[in-house]
């Protein structure tokens, strides 16, 4: 279901009927009362009165949702919306089941539902977490991290990650941590980002040979580096696909009771 088409629907709707209300039929139902009002002896009942100037349940609705339904459309479309997680490529940073707000106008406000840019405001930085549409089914939104510019050069070899020939510097911060005991969690830094990362020592994961992202496209990998569906398997992301970046935590739920414990901002 394409939430973003149906909410402009209904806005478009709810906002039509308001303003047929406003120039049309409002101004008959007004021109019908006075009619009645004068061609009444003892002027009319005020029952009779609000009859004559009800106005129909499908205006009294429009003009009830309009502006709810503007509000919601304006916010979601270019200001923050809010996303779950639904797998675990993004562990440690982000778990399952966590819900995130994803700043919409950080690379600039594009249209709804079209997704055509008609404001630049910056583009994505290396280390950046950022949702984007699946190039291979846009319906579907993934999240990852932005590893490679437009004209980076990427390599991925031995759970190395290299950008332009140079290492990407990682740390270790704990064997087998209680979250994922197979796992190695280590400190990556990417640009300006410190973020940890999951590698499992026991898996050879995929290989990278040298690839130059595109221009207009973004080289991207889930912080889980041997459990994420990332650029390493189907390649670049378009600037077009671009969602916003996500920068905090709100909510976690796993099925229970919601959790609010794990507010937190993004890195």
């Amino acid at each position: 279901m394409n939430f973003s088409l149906l909410l402009v629907l209904a806005v478009a709707l709810s906002g039509v009927i308001c303003l047929l209300d406003i120039v049309i039929w409002r101004p008959r139902r007004r021109a019908r009362a006075a009619r009645a009002e004068a061609s009444s002896e003892g002027g009319l009942g005020a029952a009779e009165r609000a009859k004559l100037y009800k106005e129909p349940w499908p205006v009294d609705y429009a003009r009830s949702f309009f502006p709810v339904l503007l509000v919601v459309l304006v916010v979601r479309s270019f200001i923050i919306e809010p996303f779950q997680i639904p797998s675990g490529s993004m562990r440690p940073t982000l778990k399952v089941g966590d819900f995130i707000l994803v700043n919409k106008y950080a690379y600039g406000l594009r249209l709804p539902v079209i997704n055509t840019k008609f404001l630049d405001v910056a583009d994505p930085e290396r280390g950046d977490v950022m949702v984007f549409r699946y190039p291979e089914e846009p319906s579907v939104n993934f999240i990852k991290r932005v590893v490679g510019l437009p004209g980076d050069r990427i390599r991925y070899e031995g759970k190395q990650l290299y950008v332009n020939g140079e290492a990407v510097t990682k740390t270790l911060v704990e064997k087998g941590p209680e979250a994922s005991p197979r796992q190695l969690l280590l400190g990556e830094t990417l640009g300006e980002t410190r973020h940890d990362i999951y590698n499992n020592p026991l898996d050879p994961g995929p290989q990278v040979r040298e690839v130059e992202v595109p221009e207009g496209h973004y080289f991207m990998m889930g912080d889980n580096r041997d459990h994420s569906n990332d650029s390493r398997y189907w390649g670049f992301v378009p600037e077009e696909n671009i969602v916003g970046r996500a920068f905090a935590v709100w909510m976690h739920w796993d099925g229970g009771l919601p959790s609010f414990t794990s507010i937190r901002h993004i890195e």
